[in-house]
């Protein structure tokens, strides 16, 4: 099955493309050294973790060094926790230890830490480096490697420091998903229902009709999945690159109430996809009462996330404890907590919900889980 190219076109930054399928990583090389920056280095460096490296690093070393270009690579240690500017201070060092200068590349190998680490160090070493992402989780193909977002943790929370930095090129070979297991698998697809409730009624109600076929991994469907996920996000960015116009908040549909769960379960616990999932489900039952959302958006979204793999969560929380994380999230303003509620599929709306307000629905949240 042929590749498929999406172009990110977003005003003021030069545009990029984003590959999307089967052996895209064999031709890495080929398409960095297309890009503007690419033609001009001769340095490339590999950011990967311990978990990809054994699995995809020789392939994208040999891709890369296949255009003349000399690699150098660093891996870090798999998971959340290397998200920090601990981590991103020792690569500095390495990138600084390498004699890497402004010219080089840096290449992201790896699911959502790896991208939004090596994007933000990337970002910022040297005042900011060519960045090319090479996303190998179905979370990060549908999301995080478009956009330029990166970031690392703070024990406060997730992603309170970070840029945003487009990169010069995504290349998602869906090759790399086979590798996922069954918990990876679902998380990147609640991402992709995510992008379907706030994008339109084409996306929902197709992604509705072959969610069967997505869970099950098959190759066409899962390869248009992504397709239509990077084209939503890349819409999105196009209008509203860094968050400061209200668009793009409409990606943050289900992570609020996610961000509690992660940081009060303890991060790991469950996926960022269960969490996200979970959101969604609590966001649409609040549009329900607070925007008068149809009922039936409510039920058709929860049967979506069960044949997606997401079931709702067991766990919960004090509603006190939700309340107080949720006021700590950095989308939260002047300590007023804000969700992204969906009227109707593909019409959503930024609402401030009252602390009285959302006390009591997760106060029902929680009776759910009893």
């Amino acid at each position: 099955m042929p590749t498929t190219k999406v172009v990110v076109n977003i005003p003021g930054e030069s545009a990029y493309d984003v590959r999307v399928g089967a052996g895209a990583l064999d031709r890495l090389g080929q398409h960095v050294r297309a890009t503007a920056a690419g033609g001009k280095a001769d340095r490339v460096l590999v950011i990967t973790d311990s978990n990809v490296a054994p699995l995809y690093l020789a392939q994208a070393k040999r891709s890369l060094a296949a255009e003349g270009y000399r690699v150098s690579d660093i891996t870090i240690p798999a998971g959340e926790d290397s998200k920090s500017i601990a981590v991103a201070g020792e690569i500095w060092e390495a990138m600084a230890a390498c004699s890497l200068g402004r010219d080089c590349v840096v290449v992201a190998l790896g699911g959502g830490v790896v991208g939004d680490i090596a994007g933000f160090v990337g970002s910022t070493y040297m005042r900011g480096v060519s960045v090319v992402q090479v996303p190998t989780t179905l979370l990060a193909m549908v999301d995080s490697s478009v956009g330029g977002k990166t970031g690392v943790n703070l024990s406060a929370g997730k992603n309170l420091v970070g840029t945003f930095n487009q990169p010069t090129y995504v290349c998602a070979d869906i090759n790399a998903l086979s590798t996922l297991n069954e918990r990876e698998w679902a998380c990147g697809c609640a991402e992709i229902a995510k992008a379907s409730v706030i994008d339109s009624d084409d996306f929902f109600f197709w992604l509705l009709d072959h969610a069967n076929q997505l869970a099950a991994r098959d190759e066409g469907v899962v390869q248009e999945a992504i397709v239509r996920s990077v084209v939503f996000k890349a819409d999105v960015v196009a209008q509203d690159q860094t968050e400061s116009r209200g668009v793009r908040e409409c990606l943050n549909y289900g992570h609020t109430l996610a961000h509690a769960i992660e940081k009060l379960s303890g991060y790991g616990t469950y996926s960022h996809g269960a969490a996200v999932a979970e959101g969604m489900r609590f966001a649409a039952r609040l549009a329900a009462d607070l925007l008068g959302t149809p009922e039936e958006l409510v039920e058709t979204q929860d049967e979506l996330l069960d044949a997606l793999g997401l079931p709702a969560l067991s766990w919960s929380a004090s509603p006190a404890d939700m309340l107080d994380a949720m006021k700590r999230d950095k989308k939260a303003r002047g300590g007023q907590v804000r969700f992204v509620l969906p009227r109707d599929v593909g019409n959503w709306e930024l609402v401030e919900v009252s602390d009285d307000i959302l006390r009591a629905h997760l106060q029902q949240w929680t009776a759910s889980k009893a």
